[in-house]
């Protein structure tokens, strides 16, 4: 036979009541112990009849008060806990609000500066506008000069080193020059010499019978 589902109410009858309550009991009892040996735990339960009777378990070798004063500072750090997180969460909250209303601000002035959503701009705030937008040009042009600068300082360098090399690339070429011309000079009188050697000026020598 199929055992019925009990339905999960007081139930009215007294006794049967009570024969529920007993026998629960001493199964919570009983899982309790078999929890606290099977795994180690430190288990504490508590139980008061209608009738005001306690009935208690402490895996504890002391007393089940140890359990209680462990569970009520776990309870009281558990407490602590939740607070700091609850302020940290507000502030990062706060933080994000604020960055959202920054991060608004910004884009509706990019805007502005672009020209888009004038029309709702008073004539202060499209002063405003106009003179954050001519400390923007001033500092554009005053960035463009100088890059000019850097540059012209720059092509000046390179038209320095080129020069340099250019005066080596002539010192080199004239020196070349120099030594050739040299060298023909020495030719030329190394000829000269060798001509006046085979030359004979005076009378001819007479043959002899």
């Amino acid at each position: 036979m199929v055992r019925g589902k009990t339905q999960m109410k007081r139930i009215e009858n007294e006794t049967s009541r009570q024969v529920t309550f007993s026998k629960r009991r001493n199964g919570l009892l009983k899982k309790a112990f078999e929890l606290s040996v099977l795994c180690d735990a430190e288990v504490a339960l508590i139980i008061f009849s209608t009738r005001g009777r306690l009935y208690e378990f402490s895996s504890s070798t002391s007393s089940i008060n140890k359990t209680v004063e462990r569970y009520q500072r776990k309870i009281k750090d558990v407490c602590v806990n939740n607070n700091g997180i609850h302020e940290n969460t507000q502030i990062l909250k706060d933080g994000d609000m604020s960055m959202t209303k920054r991060i608004e601000q910004l884009d509706n002035s990019r805007r502005k500066l672009l020209g888009d959503e004038l029309d709702p701009c008073s004539i202060d705030e499209l002063r405003q506008v106009e003179n954050q937008l001519e400390r923007s040009l001033e500092k554009i042009r005053a960035r463009k000069n100088q890059m000019f600068k850097e540059q012209i300082e720059k092509l000046k360098g390179e038209e320095k080193c080129l020069l340099e090399v250019n005066k080596r690339l002539r010192e080199q070429i004239e020196r070349q020059h120099y030594l050739r011309d040299e060298d023909l000079e020495v030719v030329a009188e190394k000829r000269e010499e060798e001509v006046e050697t085979e030359l004979f000026i005076g009378r001819p020598e007479k043959q002899k019978r």
